[in-house]
This record gives structure tokens, C-alpha cells and sequence, in this order.
């Protein structure tokens, strides 16, 4: 029966550790240099549009990719939305860039699917039902 408990005890400090929240989404963003790992739209990969894109997220809302010859700036932010349909989340990943390059494809307010230290997967349903998927990994 110990043991039974102290397994328990350990999976809910875990769940906790993993909870999504402002913060930890902002924490984690602001650490480090990040690229796009994934980027599908109505579930065609267009990955290929951010390849060599380095991201960096900064605490004053300011986000900036760079591939050495082109930077495109655009803001970001990460906010509650309870008023969401989506149950899969309640905290909302907002990315804004110009309709340049196609960086305007990233621009919505993402749901946070997943968060790790170095990882972070975001989707969006269209009105139309079709899912966009984005994924960031620290680089």
C-alpha cells in the first residue's frame, strides 16, 4: 500500500510540473533560439516555408526569424481564452508577422497542445473544420 501511494504521490507531481500556464509558456519561450519543426495547413506539410528560420521570442512581445539574409518581425503573446469552444485548451498562443514569405500563414491565436522545456506543439481548427498544426523546437 506504500508504495501504491508513493507512485501516486510522485504521477501527481509530475501532472503538476506539466501544467500550461502564461507563464511557463512565456518562461519558456524567452529561453533560447527556436525553429519550426512542423507546419501543416489542412494537413498538407509546409514545413519547408520556415527551414533555416531561427526564432527568437522576446519578453517585450517582440518575435524575430532570421535565415542570415531576410529577418521577419512580428509579435507574440500567450493569453487566457475560457471562452474557447475547444476544451483541448484553454491558453491561447498569439503569433502575428507580415504577409511576407508566408508568415502570415503563421499569424492566429494557436491552443497550446503540448509544452516541454524545448518543445512546443500548437493547433488551430479553421471555421471550416480543417486543422492547422505548428510545432516549435528549441534549436
Amino acid at each position: 500500500m506504500k508504495k501504491v501511494l508513493t507512485i501516486l504521490l510522485f504521477a501527481s507531481l509530475v501532472v503538476a510540473c506539466k501544467k500550461i500556464t502564461p507563464n511557463n509558456v512565456e518562461k519558456t519561450m524567452t529561453e533560447g533560439t527556436w525553429k519550426v519543426t512542423l507546419f501543416s495547413e489542412d494537413g498538407v506539410n509546409e514545413t519547408f516555408h520556415f527551414s533555416g528560420y531561427s526564432f527568437v521570442f522576446n519578453e517585450n512581445s517582440q518575435v524575430t526569424a532570421e535565415n542570415g539574409s531576410i529577418t521577419m518581425n512580428g509579435t507574440w503573446s500567450v493569453s487566457n481564452d475560457s471562452s474557447d469552444d475547444d476544451s483541448s485548451s484553454d491558453i491561447d498562443f498569439n503569433l502575428s508577422f507580415d504577409a511576407l514569405n508566408n508568415f502570415d500563414e503563421l499569424t492566429d491565436d494557436w491552443d497550446i497542445i503540448s509544452r516541454t522545456d524545448s518543445k512546443i506543439e500548437l493547433e488551430d481548427t479553421s471555421g471550416d473544420g480543417s486543422i492547422d498544426k505548428l510545432t516549435f523546437e528549441k534549436i
